[in-house]
């Protein structure tokens, strides 16, 4: 999996997606989802080994709840940071599940367009499922062109 593609470096890894998934799948089990019994587990391998787990939590006003992801990029921050290199999510059958729309933006700020993740079709890069993103270039071209006038 070392090598170039479309001029950008791949992450020189080798992910051990069942490992992933077992991580996941054991920290679903502490997930807090009394409102929609729909419990998920999320982990990722960081750029330095680690692995970094996260899981949902509901809440009653439910635009509040959080998702497995935004409690995994939370462990990955209070453990130190560090890139995300590997990402699976699962249900509470320990399918793989895909990010929605707001936690694929969240994981691309971590782990950019490297990012491996595993989907229901294999394992694909984030910009493939999260093409044209917005991230941290974005706001420095803004700068740039407010440091221009």
């Amino acid at each position: 999996m070392d090598g170039q593609q479309d001029g950008r470096q791949e992450p020189a890894t080798d992910v051990d997606w069942d490992a992933l998934r077992r991580a996941a799948a054991d920290v679903m089990t502490r997930a807090y989802a009394p409102y929609s019994g729909f419990p998920v587990g999320a982990a990722a391998l960081v750029d330095d080994g680690r692995v970094v787990v996260g899981c949902n939590v509901e809440n009653a006003a439910y635009g509040v709840t959080l998702c497995a992801e935004c409690s995994l990029v939370s462990a990955l921050v209070v453990g130190g940071g560090g890139r995300l290199v590997a990402f699976t999510c699962v249900d509470a059958r320990g399918e793989v599940l895909m990010p929605c729309g707001r936690c694929r933006q969240l994981l691309f700020e971590h782990g950019g367009p490297d990012l491996l993740v595993e989907t229901v079709r294999g394992v694909r890069r984030m910009d493939e499922v999260l093409p044209d993103a917005f991230g941290p270039a974005a706001l420095d071209v803004v700068r740039s062109h407010r440091e221009g006038e």
